[in-house]
């Protein structure tokens, strides 16, 4: 009798541990803290962004593994044959039917489509001067190629009337430096070393788009921009002149099955790297959402939607995003704690009252058997109500609410103890 409350409490336990055991089975896993990023060459823009990445998500213990290509083209093959997680992509270079498996992350950085040719005298205004010339569309499977090849067409230019080459960046501007070509197409972050070397040399020009605005209405991925004089170097005056600009986006593109998890850390750490003002974008203008050919994957529609959760806000992100993954133990606890909440009084007034009456057994018993017991052995009985009388005192505590309960005990035991002594 004196553990009777663990007959309830036992099943009691028993029972919430077995639902949130079941529960748990439809918890997903914590996934693998590793990332492959594809990139492009490891001279361009894409590497170094890529090596940014590796520093900030390495903080939060994510391996990051960076994988070299020849571009955009070959990028999306490897997210595809799941070779790579998260690429680098040249927007506008890839479709959606193009791109099966694939999703877009985020657009992280303007870049600049750049045309420059060699300064013979006589300055180019239009694409279509230069028919006739060798040109470099870069390399077979870059963006920079299909970008190249979309507005030389636009402009009658084909390999019939021109000669096309695909090399690769630091193959043209060799080339071109040689006069071994007349002029080269490449896409580039303004910080690229080609871009800046090329613009300082006095033998070289870059083409300034008379018509940038009618090919940004053309082409819905590109945006005019304007390269005004001596931004990028005002002591040399680079450039000397203002430069109209075609620009496309870098974007980032994720595998479909890829960990929701992971992909919202990635995107919080491309916040913190393209969030800030830079020669071309506003504060806070990347990364983003707008303008992309693929689609939007759905966790970066959240995030950029709704941000940071409110757990992301209190805690480091991995206890958030673990807290956040079991969450789907609420509803048994919801589940079990609304009747055992409703129960919670009743059994704490049993458990309570319990303390008190578990001792009756031992009392009945004496005063069933006094009228059988021989006169020898009563005081051994009234030795026997004493010695619990004391143990009562010692084990029983109780609040003062079941006082009354507490006494009541006491007088039953003196009712006998007086049967006790009557009988002797």
């Amino acid at each position: 009798m004196k553990y009777r409350f663990f007959t309830v409490t036992v099943p009691i336990i028993l029972l919430v541990v077995g639902a949130f055991y079941f529960t748990a089975q439809f918890i997903q896993p914590s996934p693998k803290k590793e990332i492959t990023i594809a990139t492009g060459s490891k001279t361009g823009n894409y590497y170094k962004t890529a090596l940014e990445y590796k520093r900030l998500l390495e903080q939060d213990k994510v391996k990051v593994n960076i994988i070299t290509s020849a571009g955009s083209i070959e990028n999306i093959k490897l997210l595809q044959e799941n070779k790579a997680d998260i690429a680098f992509l040249q927007n506008g270079t890839i479709t959606n039917e193009e791109a099966k498996g694939a999703k877009s992350l985020a657009s992280i950085y303007y870049e600049p489509l750049w045309v420059f040719y060699k300064n013979d005298g006589y300055p180019v205004d239009y694409i279509i001067q230069l028919i006739s010339k060798k040109i470099s569309i870069g390399k077979v499977g870059s963006g920079t190629r299909d970008l190249a090849q979309d507005i030389l067409k636009d402009n009658g230019i084909t390999t019939e009337n021109s000669t096309i080459l695909e090399y690769s960046t630091s193959e043209a501007k060799e080339a071109l430096l040689k006069n071994e070509i007349d002029a080269m197409f490449v896409v580039s972050s303004h910080k690229s070393q080609t871009v800046k070397e090329l613009l300082a040399n006095p033998n070289i020009n870059v083409l300034s788009f008379k018509r940038a605005r009618a090919y940004s209405r053309k082409y819905t991925f590109l945006e005019a921009l304007t390269l005004y004089e001596g931004t990028l170097d005002l002591y040399r005056n680079l450039p000397d002149e203002n430069i109209n600009l075609l620009a496309t986006t870098a974007n980032l593109a994720v595998r479909d099955d890829f960990s929701e998890e992971l992909t919202r850390l990635v995107l919080k750490k491309v916040v913190e790297v393209h969030n800030k003002k830079g020669l071309f974008a506003k504060a806070d203008q990347f990364p983003n959402s707008f303008n992309m050919k693929l689609d939007l994957s759905e966790e970066a529609q959240r995030y950029f939607e709704y941000g940071d959760t409110f757990l992301e806000k209190i805690f480091p992100y991995w206890i958030a995003s673990n807290i956040d993954r079991l969450k789907i133990l609420l509803i048994p606890l919801l589940t079990l704690l609304f009747p055992l909440f409703k129960g919670v009084f009743p059994l704490y007034n049993w458990s309570m009252r319990s303390k008190i009456y578990r001792w009756y057994d031992e009392i009945r018993e004496i005063d069933n058997q006094l009228e059988e017991t021989e006169k020898i052995n009563l005081k051994e009985e009234l030795e026997k109500l004493e010695k619990l009388r004391c143990e009562i005192s010692k084990e029983t505590k109780v609040p003062l609410s079941f006082m009354g309960e507490y006494y009541n005990l006491q007088l039953h035991i003196d009712h006998v103890k007086k049967r006790v002594e009557k009988l002797l």
